[in-house]
């Protein structure tokens, strides 16, 4: 709820369905705790901090884990390197070079800061799990590309503002963020709170709001290919519940009045249809808009409604309380004689 008010190349066919699942027989509760025993070390030694997380564990999964979640519960977001780098990145969008620049001296001075406070941006996250996998004898790449979100390349890609990972586990690559995992900014503060949704993700939900400037790092080939629109926004919740918003698939969309309207989602873990809500706010109260709702096949969840009146209309699927997706909802006026056309020739 707190989002609303305040997508190496493919060398293996089922890359696509790369995802935690695949993993689904190992607990992470061992590696998860010794990234908590480890809690609070500094920065100081890498090659050690990557001992101490991975030496007591058995698989490059559970180590890769350990050096995750250890990142994502230990660094915090820094907002003011942020804001600098993305005011930079628009200043020079036309002059690369000069960017190139100014970047690579200001990492220095970023990383300094990374390394003193534990605090950073998404390119320091990237960098320390790629340092951390490469002492842990783990590949692992950072990834460049569009981070969406309700303020940022929202109706198209206007700006390089992010960067992610990808590991590689059992000759497989896996995407995961653990900027976005590590929490979440309230204003100014930083409030620390793990989000598990963007370890290993699916790379169908991944794309959602990752999409990067080398297209081959979708793990995808279906959506390597795929031209850009501007689809519904998603929210850290979408990953919390893994949940990806299927139909509409576009921002916008335009229904006649009293039309029925179908919304359509895949869950990737268990829901219940009860707690699903179709939502909108008037005057700053929350509305709920009445739903009809079906389990479909492959985990699939089909909602249906109707609007009665004219208008414009942000209305957010969600969760409870948790909003997983926004989209934008152009209600006209039926055009009864199109309608009699229709009828007409159908005759």
């Amino acid at each position: 709820m707190r989002n609303v008010l305040t997508i190496i190349s493919v060398l293996i066919l089922n890359v696509a369905f790369a995802q935690v699942s695949d993993f689904k027989s190992i607990d992470f509760t061992v590696a998860d705790n010794v990234a908590k025993l480890n809690n609070g070390k500094n920065l100081d030694n890498l090659p050690l901090l990557a001992h101490e997380l991975t030496y007591k564990l058995d698989t490059d999964v559970e180590k890769f884990r350990a050096i995750y979640t250890w990142v994502s519960t230990n660094i915090k977001g820094d907002l003011t390197v942020s804001d600098k780098v993305l005011h930079k990145r628009k200043k020079h969008k036309n002059d690369s070079l000069s960017y190139t620049q100014w970047n690579n001296d200001y990492l220095k001075k970023a990383f300094k800061k990374l390394f003193k406070h534990k605090k950073t941006m998404c390119t320091g996250y990237a960098y320390l799990i790629k340092q951390l996998c490469f002492f842990a004898n783990i590949d692992c790449e950072i990834i460049n590309g569009y981070g969406r979100s309700f303020d940022a390349n929202v109706e198209s890609l206007e700006l390089v503002n992010h960067s992610w990972n990808a590991v590689k586990l059992n000759n497989k690559w896996y995407l995961c963020d653990a900027t976005w995992s590590s929490g979440y900014f309230l204003g100014a503060k930083f409030i620390q709170e793990y989000n598990d949704g963007y370890f290993l993700t699916d790379p169908v939900l991944f794309a959602k709001n990752h999409i990067p400037i080398d297209r081959s790092w979708f793990l995808n080939q279906k959506l390597e290919v795929k031209t850009f629109i501007a689809e519904p926004l998603v929210y850290a919740e979408t990953f919390k519940h893994k949940i990806i918003p299927i139909q509409p698939n576009t921002l916008i969309t335009e229904v006649e009045k009293n039309q029925t309207l179908t919304f359509q989602i895949k869950t990737l873990k268990p829901l219940k249809l009860e707690d699903l809500r179709l939502i909108y706010f008037k005057s700053l109260e929350i509305k709920d808009l009445k739903i009809n709702t079906k389990l479909e096949k492959d985990h699939t969840i089909t909602l249906t409604t109707q609007f009665n009146h004219r208008g414009l209309y942000d209305v957010h699927l969600a969760v409870k309380d948790d909003v997983f997706a926004t989209f934008t909802i152009k209600v006209i006026k039926t055009n009864s004689a199109e309608k009699i056309n229709q009828a007409l020739v159908s005759n």
